[in-house]
């Protein structure tokens, strides 16, 4: 449950890491063939780690409970570019924050369009180790970040409990195989375009820890790979006026707004 109240970047952006879904019915038996989801995962994780570039667009929902019962659902929207081993630019935009991210191989920088702040810190290496970074130097996990990394395989399935096929599923009229995972900790599901490009369509991950199960869900739209993909500038130039400060200086650029907490 939660309180709206205050609440850390450090705090908020955990809890958006560790977001999934609740109750659902038992999928029929005839789709819940565990080696079909592991090579349907597989086969995505593939795809998406021979992609030398890619770009989409996203939307993204974070579900939560307060504590007077009440469930609400915070949105937002943003774009990323990637070129492999080492470039990323992400923007997201939402109620609270509007928020850029770049790396070249060398400097990471968040910015806070809507503050007109920025930060900037030292990351020399590829976008494995800005991910891994991100979440344990810096404590700002990106969400959904293991489908950036070059082998989404080998960072989601390591945790895994449970595995179901669920079958198909359409979205934006893209036929989908969804699938189904579980941890300790965390549900999740995703689903990935069917045929020559196994992208995944969508991605939601459910809270097993937390009261009232925080749901966050990406889905994805335009996406373009390798020889579809635009040419994009990584470099930074700070906006006319942007202030620089330390990076754990750099507060209210979150999903989750500033009013809520977790209730003690």
């Amino acid at each position: 449950m939660w309180n709206i109240q205050t609440i850390s970047a450090k705090s908020a952006l955990i809890l958006i890491a560790a977001a999934s879904l609740g109750t659902m019915a038992s999928p029929s038996p005839t789709h819940a063939d565990e080696s079909d989801a592991k090579s349907l995962l597989k086969a995505m994780s593939d795809y998406l780690g021979a992609q030398k570039s890619l770009s989409f667009d996203y939307d993204t929902s974070l579900e939560l409970i307060t504590a007077e019962g009440q469930r609400l659902g915070l949105a937002s929207s943003g774009a990323v570019e990637v070129n492999r081993p080492d470039k990323v630019r992400a923007t997201r935009t939402g109620g609270f924050a509007d928020v850029q991210m770049v790396f070249d191989g060398k400097t990471l920088t968040l910015l806070g369009k809507n503050l007109n702040v920025y930060a900037q810190a030292e990351v020399p290496g590829t976008i494995d180790y800005l991910l891994d970074e991100l979440r344990d130097k810096f404590h700002r996990p990106l969400p959904a970040a293991d489908l950036l990394m070059s082998d989404p395989y080998s960072q989601l399935m390591p945790l895994v409990t449970d595995i179901k096929d669920i079958g198909s599923g359409v979205i934006r009229g893209q036929e989908c195989d969804h699938l189904a995972f579980r941890t300790e900790d965390v549900d999740w599901q995703i689903w990935i375009a069917q045929g020559a490009t196994p992208f995944p369509c969508r991605y939601v991950i459910t809270s097993k820890k937390v009261d009232g199960g925080p749901q966050y869900t990406l889905d994805v739209r335009n996406w373009k790979a390798s020889t579809e993909t635009a040419s994009v500038d990584f470099s930074f130039k700070a906006p006319e006026g942007a202030t620089l400060v330390k990076p754990e200086e750099l507060q209210d650029i979150d999903e989750l707004p500033a009013m809520f907490v977790p209730k003690q």
